[in-house]
């Protein structure tokens, strides 16, 4: 019998590492495309395992449990949320004011809750759902976001582009509940998402301006 050589073992092991791996995350898609279309308590593991193309028993070799699996869901969610609303912040130019970062903002959190990612939308969409410790879990996520939010509407008041009797608190949270919201009744169908946007960016400027 020939002998096996070394290097062939370790290319074999890293080959089923890899295929694992690609079966986790088309799991993970799954699951958040799912979630996003039927909400927390509509999903099932049967529904998440057929659009995954795996049988249901495979599910858990890599999630203990359904909820293990939509709380991964939830948190990767935020972080694609947040990361994406970050960069484009970031990416505005250094001399534009606050308001135009505060409108960026706005369009990058529509960009992903709307169009680029299932687990943004799932993350935004179902958070009222989720069971009270999944629930405090993703506040916690929250929070942070809305810090991101926080800081901008704070440096762009503090530049004298907010008008002075608006409230910074409640008019972040009605801005994100307004955004979060479009989920919800969004219909690519029957208007665009610039279409979308461009109103939101002028709702926003328009009611955040100082006189």
């Amino acid at each position: 019998m020939p002998r096996q050589r070394p290097g062939h073992a370790h290319r074999r092991v890293g080959a089923e590492a890899s295929k694992s791996a690609r079966t986790r995350e088309r799991i993970l898609d799954a699951a958040a495309s799912v979630l996003s279309q039927n909400g927390y308590a509509g999903t099932r593991l049967s529904d998440i395992a057929e659009r995954a193309q795996v049988q249901p028993p495979a599910l858990y070799y890599y999630f203990a449990s359904r909820e293990e699996l939509i709380e991964e869901v939830i948190a990767l969610g935020m972080a694609r949320a947040m990361a994406h609303v970050s960069d484009a912040v970031a990416s505005v130019a250094p001399e534009a004011s606050g308001m135009d970062r505060i409108c960026a903002a706005v369009a990058a959190h529509l960009e992903v809750v709307l169009r680029l990612s299932d687990y943004a939308s799932a993350a935004i969409r179902n958070g009222a759902q989720l069971p009270a410790d999944m629930r405090e879990r993703q506040l916690a996520e929250q929070r942070r976001y809305g810090d991101i939010w926080r800081g901008l509407i704070e440096q762009a008041r503090a530049d004298g582009e907010v008008h002075p009797d608006l409230d910074p608190s409640v008019a972040r949270m009605l801005i994100l509940g307004g955004l979060n919201w479009a989920t919800e009744w969004w219909d690519p169908d029957r208007g665009s998402l610039r279409s979308v946007i461009h109103t939101a960016q002028l709702l926003t400027r328009n009611g955040l301006a100082a006189r």
